[in-house]
């Protein structure tokens, strides 16, 4: 069974061509390809707590620093902490967690190619 997104998981109907997606709009997360992948979800659908503007509780969530109290206390993230944390890339609650993991991620793999000493290398 593949990783599942937040509108899987809560049911919302928000993605596009969801069941409420014409009444309450298309949540962010469905359509925000920036965090596609991350955690294995598609779009940000495994990273919606980084979202602004997204369908919680019945209610909008305003920025990121507005809506964590009520994401640490959701079962979703939860259930996505759970399961990162022990992966290579692990667990990150916020954008600049995830860009720094990947981008450490892309560098361990392009530097070890290439990263031998200058005193080292053969004349």
């Amino acid at each position: 069974m593949g990783k599942i997104n937040c509108w899987e998981h809560k049911k919302c109907g928000r993605q596009p061509g969801g069941p409420k997606a014409q009444e309450l709009g298309i949540c962010p997360v469905t359509t925000c390809q920036e965090l596609h992948g991350a955690h294995g979800g598609k779009n940000a659908g495994r990273a919606c707590w980084a979202i602004a503007g997204s369908l919680c509780g019945g209610n909008i969530q305003g920025t990121y620093a507005q809506k964590l109290t009520n994401c640490w206390r959701c079962d979703f993230m939860n259930a996505v902490k759970l399961e990162e944390e022990p992966t290579p890339l692990g667990f990150s609650a916020t954008r600049l967690g995830l860009d720094k993991s990947l981008e450490k991620q892309r560098m361990s793999a392009g530097t070890m190619a290439h990263a031998r000493p200058a005193e080292f290398k053969r004349r």
